[in-house]
């Protein structure tokens, strides 16, 4: 669940500022163990983008009780029930809430993030993850591991966040 939850994530950052190419989109989806043929239409982007759009309010979920109430109305959005596929043998047993195998890659999108999300949430009682804090970046992160909880998607954005305030300190 913990890959899925990751190409959530990435999927949410790279579509939630503007459509991005279906090259820029297959490449995330590559990056995270997507194989066989991928072909996006531009009507398959748009649903992408939604769908990104939609799970974003997941991360920016500022309490636990938010999120869950957030997954679950995009769960009852969702057009299938849990079912265990193999893709015909092609990949090991795994969940999938979308209708079918061959389901839009909106559908898919949006149903297999929800499932991981829930999974995250259920497992560790917090928010999946966040919106990163710094002004100057809206990407999303996950929460996976124990310890104080995150503002900042990566070490750069904290770095950064925290030289600034030094300067402005320092006047």
């Amino acid at each position: 669940m913990q890959t899925t939850a990751r190409r959530t994530a990435a999927l949410v950052n790279a579509l939630v500022d503007e459509v991005p190419s279906a090259d820029t989109v297959t490449g995330v989806l590559r990056e995270h163990g997507e194989d066989g043929p991928i072909e996006l239409s531009a009507g398959d982007l748009a649903e992408l983008r939604s769908a990104a759009l939609r799970l974003r309010e997941v991360f920016a979920a500022e309490s636990t009780d938010r999120a869950a109430e957030t997954l679950n109305r995009l769960l009852r959005s969702t057009a299938g029930t849990l079912r265990l596929t193999s893709h015909h043998g092609a990949a090991p047993w795994h969940p999938h809430l979308d209708s079918a195998d061959d389901a839009p890659w909106g559908e898919w999108f949006l149903a297999s993030s929800c499932l991981s999300l829930l999974v995250l949430l259920w497992n560790h009682q917090r928010p999946p993850g966040g919106v990163c804090a710094s002004p100057a970046c809206r990407n999303v992160y996950l929460t996976l591991g124990s310890g104080p909880p995150r503002r900042y998607c990566s070490r750069r954005c904290a770095t950064r966040e925290r030289v600034a305030a030094y300067r402005r300190a320092r006047g």
